[in-house]
């Protein structure tokens, strides 16, 4: 799993500073994990999602934003509560959910949005 700083989020995501429009800069469809070290329901999705990370190798990223250090990268989502998750397919908007998913709610989100074009 990758941290995003906004640099890396503009490369792999989406250069908010040179399009209005959403426009999905990244190979692969993505999960995004707005999360803060103190918070412990972050801590709970942590160990699902390096499960996930490993189980979709290559099929999907998955992505860490610290909010504490990247508060405009979570203003930008309207991130309120956390963890908050945003997944990201290739094609269209991205959708957000927020708190600890288990993990079936995590694999349907990814079959459902995020891989449900690919082959």
């Amino acid at each position: 799993m990758e941290f995003l700083t906004k640099e890396t989020f503009k490369a792999k995501i989406f250069d908010f500073e040179a399009n209005k429009e959403w426009t999905f800069a990244g190979d692969l469809p993505c999960i995004i994990d707005f999360y803060a070290d103190w918070c412990a329901p972050c801590k709970a999705v942590s160990p699902i999602l390096e499960e996930l990370a490993v189980a979709y190798a290559g099929k999907i990223n998955i992505y860490k934003i610290d909010t504490e250090d990247q508060q405009e990268l979570a203003g930008m989502f309207g991130v309120r509560s956390i963890p908050s998750l945003l997944f990201v397919p290739k094609e269209g908007e991205p959708q957000m959910a927020v708190g600890a998913l288990p993990k079936e709610t995590f694999e349907s989100a990814i079959n459902d949005v995020l891989l449900k074009n690919e082959g």
